[in-house]
């Protein structure tokens, strides 16, 4: 079993930390990165929720989303505020600019599907093994 062709988890890895480096052509020259571009989709989507609903979504912890939305507040792209209700809880909105990124970022879902070279069908496929996997967790 301690073989790595033996592991699942290593084809995930290095499949995943590929894709990842293929978006970094892509999203650099708008100055988002990767996690930020993801965060950014469920912004766009959902216009406003918690820290800890956007950190279910993308499923990054707290560590990890609090200084990537610092970030993206000084760009502009979102604004962070304390619930009115609730001040432990932050609540996260998208800002104009933010919205205005979205007809920037349009072409690089298309240029990511070039890029990775998966027929449609096997494209779903694992689209939907991956997200059977993801909800065991």
């Amino acid at each position: 079993m301690l073989k790595l062709e033996n592991q699942l988890c290593f084809p995930l890895y290095a499949c995943a930390k590929e894709v990842v480096r293929r978006y970094t052509p892509l999203l650099a020259p708008l100055g988002l990165t990767y996690t930020q571009y993801i965060a950014m989709m469920v912004m766009w989507e959902h216009k406003s929720l918690t820290v800890k609903r956007l950190g279910e979504l993308l499923y990054l912890d707290s560590g990890t989303l609090t200084p990537m939305l610092k970030k993206m507040e000084r760009a502009g792209w979102v604004s962070r505020q304390r619930s009115a209700t609730d001040e432990r809880v932050v609540v996260v909105s998208i800002t104009e600019c933010g919205e205005a990124l979205r007809e920037r970022v349009a072409e690089v879902p298309a240029r990511m599907t070039q890029c990775v070279g998966l027929e449609a069908d096997d494209a779903k496929q694992l689209y939907q093994l991956l997200h059977k996997l993801l909800k065991t967790f």
